[in-house]
């Protein structure tokens, strides 16, 4: 499955944000790469710059390649409300992205990893489709045999007890229930979608 194994913190140097998550060494260069960092003067980006920024900055944040992320913004485009919201939505959709939010998996990348190793299951059975679109009432928890892996027991024993209120947590039995897709204003992420919905309606 092909995925995005680059450096990563190179890449949220040139956000300026740690969109792959908490990175210490992102917090000792917080500025652009290159030999001379923020010494180097740099050209205000065009308006196509900025939007295609954007639009990479979201690929690498949820970990999508470009014929994935076209294919998620087309379906977006047929669904009712706005496109960019509706972009949005799908992704937080995403299964490998709702393990993230739940605190099974530190990461995103993580999160992948657990679902494509079958240690997750979508209402009773087995999934490892890391791009599976959940839809409201989907039940998905940790399969039996996985409950005891170190990297899910350190993910869960070190996230805050707030929780998203689209999801909800049983922690006896490592499982979840996706209510709702999320509203927008209840995603933490820093996202100007508009930009992305411009820079696609010029192809």
């Amino acid at each position: 499955m092909a995925r995005y194994t680059g450096p990563k913190t190179k890449i949220a140097r040139k956000f300026g944000e740690p969109i792959f998550g908490p990175d210490k060494s992102f917090d000792h260069k917080n500025y652009p790469p290159g030999q001379h960092g923020l010494m180097r003067k740099r050209k205000r980006p065009s308006e196509y710059g900025t939007q295609l920024q954007e639009k990479q900055k979201v690929k690498y944040t949820y970990g999508l390649l470009e014929r994935q992320f076209r294919n998620l913004y087309e379906k977006a485009s047929r669904m009712k409300g706005r496109k960019g919201e509706n972009l949005i939505m799908l992704l937080e959709s995403r299964l490998d992205n709702t393990v993230f939010r739940l605190g099974i998996a530190p990461s995103r990348s993580a999160a992948r990893q657990l679902v494509s190793h079958r240690h997750i299951m979508v209402n009773g059975h087995v999934c490892n489709i890391p791009s599976l679109l959940l839809t409201p009432g989907s039940v998905l928890s940790v399969r039996e045999r996985s409950k005891s892996l170190e990297v899910i027991k350190d993910s869960l024993g070190s996230i805050q007890k707030s929780r998203f209120s689209w999801l909800e947590w049983n922690s006896e039995d490592m499982s979840a229930r996706f209510l709702n897709r999320p509203d927008r204003t209840e995603i933490p992420e820093t996202i100007n979608e508009q930009l992305i919905v411009e820079l696609y309606s010029k192809s």
